[in-house]
């Protein structure tokens, strides 16, 4: 075949080698986050401390109704045995409260606070996170404070398997990452691809590596050493931020020369579930929020984010794709060094692709076929950062948690 017939399918090679090249990087790392990570659970069978330090756990709600009864109930089965629980309700205008109190029942270990109004320069999450923290009683002698989403579910042993894994690492910080559930469509097929993204630019073992780790955290779970927490300046240091998780893990990167207090960020093991949000519409703000702040409000970045997820999510799997293709085509073509080139290429990459996509999908707690699914939740993925660099670039204002906040674009 001459050179210039044969180039297009010359190409098809060069982009499947890099397919298997790039998700053989991926699988790998992934297998070394889990070798070189300890698993949560593995405290619960370590010795218990001599006395179990005291914790407070606080949550911040606003409009939470569908989902107050099962957190609450969750935190009181804890089998911790000094807990105290604080409910921090922003501005909730639904039956938050009542279904709240009416769980809690008058026990002596939680506090509901109220909050009518959100100051301005604050955010609502973390304005409402700083009142359950100086407002109650339950908070004001707790050696360790816990900031936990209200979307989330608690297994009896988490609080404990969280402590025990703190004291063991030495940890001012502990952070979570839950199990997210499932049973929508969107939970099945973008979710699985936007976590992936999250992590991509996380990643665990980088994260959670003594010399130069990457600031990550993740607030639907964030257990802080009360010492560490107040010389951070508590929520106060971050009451401007849409994503305070990861500011605070920032901070304390920039802080680690003169406090050496240390962060980790592991999976639950199993042990902490989250319905993130419970409608398509919900889902794409929520995310592009995170996105937009995770690239510090920078158009040009969420734009080359956006690039590669289309490159590693559609392009790369598509040109493998299309290799095996053309190699079954070209087989009956007397030009059968090319067909079998482009046949090792494609299954090369296509199995090193299944390998480390069904990896990923499997630790998030999903069966291996819905990796099949990847390219649309990559192409909708991309789509959310595209959209959200624009609505930068154009001023649109941010919606979140009952309150309106227009971004500053960051060169």
């Amino acid at each position: 075949m001459p050179f210039l017939l044969a180039l297009p399918f010359l190409a098809l090679c060069v982009l499947s080698v890099a397919g298997a090249v790039y998700y053989a990087i991926v699988w790998l790392r992934v297998l070394h986050a889990r070798r070189v990570l300890p698993r949560l659970r593995a405290a619960l069978d370590s010795p218990p401390p001599a006395s179990w330090p005291s914790m407070c756990i606080v949550v911040p709600a606003h409009n939470e109704e569908d989902v107050i009864e099962g957190l609450a109930r969750s935190l009181l089965a804890q089998d911790y045995p000094a807990l105290r629980l604080v409910f921090a309700l922003d501005r909730c205008t639904d039956d938050t409260e009542r279904r709240l109190r009416a769980v809690l029942a008058d026990n002596e270990r939680a506090e509901v606070v109220t909050i009518d109004a959100c100051p301005e320069g604050w955010a609502g999450k973390t304005h409402a996170l700083h009142a359950g923290v100086t407002r109650s009683r339950g908070a004001a002698g707790a050696a360790l404070l816990l900031f936990a989403d209200a979307d989330t579910l608690f297994d009896p042993a988490l609080c404990r398997a969280a402590v025990g894994t703190l004291v063991q690492r030495d940890l001012g910080l502990l952070s979570l990452l839950a199990e997210l559930s499932s049973d929508l469509w969107f939970e099945r097929t973008v979710q699985p691809a936007a976590g992936f993204e999250l992590i991509r630019q996380h990643p665990l073992d980088i994260v959670n590596r003594a010399s130069k780790p990457r600031a990550f955290a993740n607030g639907q779970f964030m257990l802080f050493r009360r010492e560490v927490y107040d010389r951070l300046g508590g929520h106060a240091l971050v009451k401007g931020e849409l994503l305070e998780d990861i500011a605070f893990a920032r901070h304390m990167n920039r802080r680690r020369k003169r406090d050496p207090a240390r962060w980790g960020v592991l999976m639950s093991d199993g042990l902490l579930a989250c319905r993130m949000y419970r409608s398509w519409d919900a889902f794409q703000r929520g995310w592009k929020r995170i996105y937009t702040e995770a690239a510090s409000r920078k158009p040009r970045r969420l734009t080359e984010w956006a690039i590669r997820q289309l490159v590693t999510g559609i392009a790369l799997p598509g040109a493998a794709l299309a290799s095996i293709g053309a190699g079954v085509a070209m087989l009956a073509l007397p030009d059968r060094p090319l067909a079998l080139a482009l046949l090792l290429c494609g299954f090369a990459s296509l199995l090193t692709t299944l390998l480390a996509l069904t990896r990923v999908y499997r630790d998030q707690g999903l069966p291996a076929r819905c990796a099949l699914t990847y390219p649309f939740g990559a192409l909708w993925v991309a789509r959310l950062m595209f959209r959200a660099a624009r609505d930068l670039r154009g001023g649109v204002a941010t919606q979140w948690g009952g309150r309106s906040y227009t971004r500053p674009i960051k060169p």
